[in-house]
């Protein structure tokens, strides 16, 4: 929903005529959050004896509204601004003033308790934990179920291995893709295995972490309700110090980001190699047609969410560069590179959470594979040689393929010319035992 009336202050006009220099607004998931954040303040201190009840519910009110972004055009500061977020602080403090009406003051109410240095990163941790909750781990299990699908419909479908992307051993499909769920699974794991971290925020240590001007039962009553409200895991801090003056938790949650573009590349590299073609390529697989592939070839068909989900990927680590970087601007009480680290993060986990879900759907649920293809590929590669090795040893079979690679017969022929029986054949040669487990 638009405002009609400017309802920020004389503070938020310095802000926007000190920072033009992206157009890019602080992301509203931190507003939101931030207006949450008040809200729950202002019924604490209420509850605590320290704010008039009426003020504080009005307040709240004022709060739910931004927080439920009727208001996203009244935080008009660019995003690159001062480290510690305290433009945007005082920008929502003006709002929820105005909006709140005659009495209420941005700073002695609506900041009551608080610092630009304890809630700024605070809304950001839950902002990106809600995200990364409710959006990116839930895409990330559709994503492996999707993959998993595949595994099971094509676990007996034999096709040559590669290694150095040269041919190797036999495999299956569904072995394959076995394996791109259980990098997704483990992606997902270690996305998870940071939430804790991220859900320890820092509210209640106001400028440097020594909670002055604070009630010392506030932070803990408003991770409460902000708890409760939201199903979110919220907690103290280890150390209140260590809260407010480092972002690491939020370095920590990129840097599992960056391990699960990494894992998204790989997969999708080898579904475009094995898509490649139709006729010139490996045309293991075929991918679904979802739109024209070219503007001047009739009937070309591309790998376009395969592209997607690399574009994003990488943009994630670069995103990741950006964020350690915000990251190591710390110095004593405060970092002074959130707004960065902000964007970059919550693009990266909204990013990837589209981005699992669309391919999901739009790619992995529509892949076919080409059988005859997969076969004739396991069937040509000189590599099934290996099983001959216990049977006949390394020299031989190396002699075998050298000679079927010369003269383009195959292995079969030629080792039968060298003597072995075909007894040996049958047993060594039987592509679909290979694919199992030896161990």
């Amino acid at each position: 929903m638009t405002t009609m009336q400017q309802l920020w202050g004389g503070e938020t006009d310095k802000a926007v005529k000190n920072f033009p220099v992206s157009g890019e607004r602080v992301p509203a998931r931190v507003v939101h959050w931030l207006a949450r954040i008040k809200g729950d303040a202002a019924r604490v201190n209420a509850d605590l004896g320290l704010l008039d009840a009426q003020v504080a519910e009005r307040i709240a009110a004022a709060a739910d509204e931004v927080a439920d972004g009727r208001h996203d055009d009244q935080f008009p500061i660019d995003v690159f601004q001062t480290g510690s977020g305290t433009s945007t602080n005082m920008n929502v403090n003006e709002v929820l003033t105005s909006i709140a009406g005659e009495g209420v003051h941005a700073n002695d109410h609506v900041n009551m308790g608080q610092s630009s240095n304890d809630t700024f990163p605070t809304a950001v941790h839950l902002a990106a934990l809600d995200v990364a909750t409710n959006e990116l781990l839930p895409a990330l299990t559709t994503l492996e179920a999707s993959l998993s699908a595949k595994a099971t419909e094509f676990k007996d479908a034999v096709k040559s291995g590669r290694t150095h992307m040269m041919d190797a051993v036999p495999v299956t499909l569904g072995q394959e893709f076995a394996g791109y769920a259980a990098q997704v699974r483990l992606g997902r794991e270690r996305v998870a295995a940071t939430l804790e971290h991220v859900g320890q925020v820092p509210l209640g240590g106001t400028a440097v972490g020594t909670g002055m001007n604070t009630h010392p039962e506030f932070a803990g009553k408003v991770r409460e309700r902000l708890a409760e409200r939201s199903g979110l895991t919220i907690s103290a801090p280890l150390d209140a110090f260590e809260a407010q003056a480092s972002r690491d938790a939020l370095v920590e949650l990129s840097g599992a980001l960056k391990v699960l573009a990494v894992s998204f590349i790989k997969l999708s590299n080898d579904i475009r190699l094995m898509g490649s073609g139709p006729r010139a390529g490996l045309a293991e697989i075929e991918l679904p047609s979802l739109q024209k592939g070219s503007s001047i070839m009739p009937g070309k068909v591309n790998p376009v969410m395969v592209e997607m989900l690399q574009q994003v990927s990488a943009q994630v680590i670069g995103n990741d560069t950006a964020i350690t970087h915000g990251g190591i601007q710390a110095a004593f009480e405060l970092n002074v590179a959130i707004p960065l680290i902000a964007r970059n993060l919550l693009q990266s986990l909204e990013f990837f959470a589209n981005a699992a879900r669309l391919f999901a759907v739009n790619c992995v649920d529509g892949i076919t594979a080409n059988r005859d293809q997969l076969e004739t590929y396991a069937e040509g590669s000189l590599s099934v040689a290996t099983a001959l090795n216990p049977f006949i040893g390394y020299d031989k079979a190396s002699a075998i393929v050298t000679e079927a690679h010369a003269s383009g017969r195959t292995l079969r022929e030629v080792a039968r010319e060298m003597g072995v029986e075909e007894s040996v054949l049958d047993e060594a040669l039987n592509m679909r035992a290979m694919t199992t487990n030896q161990a």
